[in-house]
């Protein structure tokens, strides 16, 4: 029921932590566009566990093969099956949650929901679900970038308490991958990575601040009311696991500005409407006005730690339970081509949408 996301552009993640494998069926995708594995590895390479020393050791080569779909490097418009051995699965590490639920995870909800858990790893709560979002954005990001030339960019910006300045508009994939945490901000990146290194020596963990961006969008794409672009896009990112929060533009932020200070004035410019601020973050009822769309996105601290916490068993009896296993100490670096995979899907979702609407409609033009 809810692993399926997308209307025109559509996936469909399946599998858990600890089986055979996991992966994605993408349903919607265009004819004829080329893809092959080598389109997708490179972002499930940034996704993968054991890629620095500030993330969890699990040994993975998350190698991904595509199953159907394609036929001689193309496309075929069916829909394609991605998959993705499991291959550094230990469950004899999860053997005590059999019977305990850890503190802030999903096995007591899932218990009292099913009856019934896969509690290896936490089974489809796990992170390791999003290989199949990562792969089926790589799709979309392809589309996105030759069909509208929409770059898609994020990076972290803050974690703990140690934040950083970053541009929405002028930040690049290289400065982002120039470190291991993907903070493009060099002067306070080396400061995150020390912190992170610090919480994970004293067996705890801790969270921070994604920044999404995309740039390039066309005006028009979302829907009014419940579509509304900015309302996707969040329950995209709340959708991946340890979100805690999400803003757009100004955020929280504009609270403490008056509506004269807030609003985003037009211009003309060489033959196009313009803002002068983007307080809006690219998003205006709902809809994209051109501008460049960038938003937030809060991860809470990983749940699993090292430390004995209070719980209660499957009887509900109380006890207590040590994190084991190998866990990230914080998901931020490898939750940036999480954030950017659901960025595309959604926007390649609603541009779809809006290029069937623009069918056979003349486009309006403006005087110079």
């Amino acid at each position: 029921m809810g692993n399926s996301f997308g209307q025109l552009f559509r996936i469909t993640t399946w599998g858990e932590s600890h089986g055979g494998g996991v992966g994605v069926v993408v349903d919607g995708c265009p004819p004829r566009l080329p893809l092959t594995e080598a389109d997708v590895q490179p972002d499930l390479d940034r996704r993968r566990p054991g890629q620095s020393r500030i993330t969890t050791p699990r040994k993975e080569s998350d190698t991904v093969q595509i199953l159907s779909g394609t036929f001689e490097g193309r496309t075929l418009g069916t829909p394609i099956l991605l998959w993705v051995k499991n291959e550094d699965f230990r469950p004899e590490a999860y053997s005590e949650m059999a019977s305990k639920f850890r503190p802030s995870h999903a096995d007591y909800t899932y218990q009292a929901k099913y009856g019934i858990r896969a509690w290896p790893g936490g089974g489809r709560t796990s992170a390791r679900e999003t290989i199949g979002r990562v792969a089926g954005g790589a799709i979309a990001r392809k589309i996105l970038r030759e069909r509208w030339g929409i770059e898609i960019l994020a990076c972290v910006v803050q974690v703990k308490d140690v934040h950083a300045t970053v541009d929405p508009e002028t930040f690049t994939s290289d400065k982002v991958e120039s470190n291991i945490v993907r903070c493009p901000d060099s002067s306070v990146a080396d400061r995150m990575i020390e912190l992170i290194e610090e919480v994970r020596s004293a067996g705890d963990t801790v969270g921070g601040v994604i920044l999404g961006v995309a740039r390039g969008v066309p005006v028009g794409w979302g829907e009014p009311v419940f579509d509304r672009l900015e309302a996707d896009l969040g329950k995209a990112m709340l959708s991946l696991p340890a979100s805690k929060g999400f803003e757009i533009g100004s955020g929280f932020a504009g609270v403490h500005l008056t509506g004269a200070e807030h609003n985003d004035p037009f211009r003309k410019l060489n033959g196009r409407i313009r803002t002068t601020s983007n307080r809006s973050g690219g998003i205006q009822g709902g809809i994209s006005n051109g501008e460049t769309i960038y938003f937030r996105v809060a991860f809470k601290p990983v749940a699993t730690v090292m430390q004995e916490q209070e719980t209660v068993d499957i009887h509900g009896e109380e006890t207590t339970l040590k994190g084991r296993g190998r866990h990230d100490p914080c998901v931020l670096p490898r939750a940036v081509p999480m954030v950017e995979a659901m960025t595309a899907l959604v926007l390649l979702d609603h541009g779809l949408r809006q290029a069937a609407r623009e069918a056979g409609i003349p486009a309006p033009v403006l005087s110079k």
